[in-house]
């Protein structure tokens, strides 16, 4: 039978392919979460942000170079000598973002109380030989622009202590959340602690880009860190019930507050 991924179908007997993006897109906003999954509508689309992407794939070849073997030097540089990347066979499938529920060896699993096949890309996962635990990993690329950038330890990826700011991080540690909820799932022990490889481009201090030697080329300077994590999951299997419930739901539910578009669409009403 095909796939049921894309619109939601009630009479669909297939679990429905769900992915930790969209679980994120209904904690942001209920609203636009009904109106993508539920009632098919297209939203506006986004430029793909490559170096981001390129930044993930480079990672990925440093620690693939000591996999199953040893730590890499940036773990070691961290404290985390005593760990290793992870070698098994589903690797590769497992970062497969775009076709997470094409097979059980991807990163999914299927909820059975919702029938719902969850899971997403991983981008990497670090092993304890010493005791067979497993944690989380993900890479995260970013520039600072101010005079003053935050130095990348675990505050860089915590809470704002002002609760009237907004939590830009937010997202990150549910992710490394929902990702450990997945791979427990699939039958490993894992870690609370996970951990956020971050990249972060420079420029203060720093008189170009451009190889005075070869013109055609430019080089831009990171910094790299390992920031820890301490997870929990155990909200994860509560958001697929209700994610399931509004799924099901006749009416579009009420944007969340904050939610651009339905800033966006109130102020049309208001034109109107």
């Amino acid at each position: 039978m095909p796939r049921h991924r894309g619109r939601y179908d009630a009479s669909n007997p297939r679990p429905y392919e769900l992915s930790r993006s969209r679980v994120e897109s209904f904690i942001r906003c209920p609203a636009c979460f009904w109106l993508d999954r539920a009632a098919g509508v297209k939203f506006p689309g986004l430029p793909g942000f490559n170096l981001n992407t390129n930044t993930d794939t480079l990672l990925k070849r440093d620690f693939d170079a000591c996999r199953g073997r040893g730590p890499h030097p940036l773990m070691e540089r961290h404290g985390l000598g005593h760990l290793r990347p992870f070698e098994h066979e589903d690797v590769g499938k497992w970062a497969d973002s775009l076709h997470f529920g094409r097979t059980p060896e991807h990163f999914n699993t299927v909820h059975a109380p919702t029938n719902i096949l969850f899971g997403g890309g991983l981008d990497d996962v670090w092993e304890n030989p010493a005791t067979g635990e497993l944690h989380i990993v993900d890479y995260k690329s970013t520039a600072q622009l101010g005079r003053n950038p935050w130095r990348l330890d675990e505050r860089f990826i915590a809470p704002p202590k002002d609760p009237d700011k907004p939590d830009w991080k937010a997202g990150y540690r549910r992710q490394m959340d929902m990702y450990q909820w997945v791979m427990r799932r699939k039958g490993f022990a894992v870690s609370d602690t996970g951990y956020f490889v971050y990249v972060d481009g420079q420029h203060i201090g720093i008189d170009g880009m451009i190889d005075p030697a070869d013109p055609s080329r430019a080089v831009m300077e990171f910094q790299a860190a390992i920031l820890p994590y301490h997870g929990d999951d155990g909200w994860v299997e509560s958001a697929l019930f209700e994610v399931k419930r509004c799924l099901e739901e006749e009416r579009c539910p009420e944007h969340g507050e904050g939610c651009e578009y339905g800033e966006f669409l109130e102020g049309v009403r208001g034109v109107e």
